[in-house]
């Protein structure tokens, strides 16, 4: 199945997004008055990770489900 290969490519990058985000918080957490879109920032990718994440989750269930092993 290419969209399962798609999605969990996608997946994988948005995780590597959601660290950087996360980091340049910690980082703007250490100045004198961090700006609000930085805390905002991490949400981005946040909220498709969440997506996609859910979906490789229930991958192998909606496989045995239908009766293909894999």
């Amino acid at each position: 199945m290419r969209w399962n290969k798609w999605i969990r490519q996608m997946h994988r990058w948005l995780s590597l997004a959601f660290t950087l985000a996360v980091i340049a918080n910690i980082a703007a957490m250490g100045m004198a008055e961090p700006a609000v879109w930085i805390g905002l920032l991490a949400l981005v990718p946040l909220i498709p990770l969440l997506i996609t994440g859910l979906y490789l989750f229930a991958l192998p269930y909606l496989a045995r489900r239908r009766g293909v092993e894999g």
